[in-house]
């Protein structure tokens, strides 16, 4: 069974408050934080199994899954995001036009250039 990483009520994250030895019983409580990996579901864990197996060779991934080159790619790229490795480029596309923004707004007048420039580091924050 899969550890769940979002809360099934309010999706919230959720923490490990407990873990026990299946031999002996020992129990340790705290607070312990799942990994990135946690947030794969079975068929990004699979797929990531297969990239490292074929020595991250894309063309060797065509084969074994039998799927294109774009398609691979694809695949690779959503894992990078998913675990937090690259934002997406939708993301990336969201943060220019904030930052656009805030440049126009101080060539207008419209803000201070102190104001810019914690805005623009409450962007760098975002990333």
């Amino acid at each position: 069974m899969n550890i769940p990483y979002k809360c099934p009520s309010c999706s919230g994250k959720m923490v490990i408050t407990e873990l026990c030895c299946s031999e002996c019983k020992t129990t340790i409580k705290g607070n312990f934080e799942p990994d990135e990996f946690s947030a794969l579901d079975y068929e990004e864990k699979n797929f990531l199994k297969i990239f490292i197996a074929s020595g991250g060779n894309i063309k060797e991934m065509e084969k074994r899954l039998g799927i294109s080159y774009p398609t691979v790619k694809a695949r690779l790229e959503h894992l990078i995001i998913r675990l937090g490795l690259r934002e997406s480029r939708e993301s990336m596309e969201n943060m220019k036009k904030k930052k656009i923004e805030i440049i126009e707004k101080l060539e207008k007048g419209e803000i201070r250039a102190s104001d810019a420039v914690k805005q623009l580091k409450e962007t760098q924050g975002d990333e």
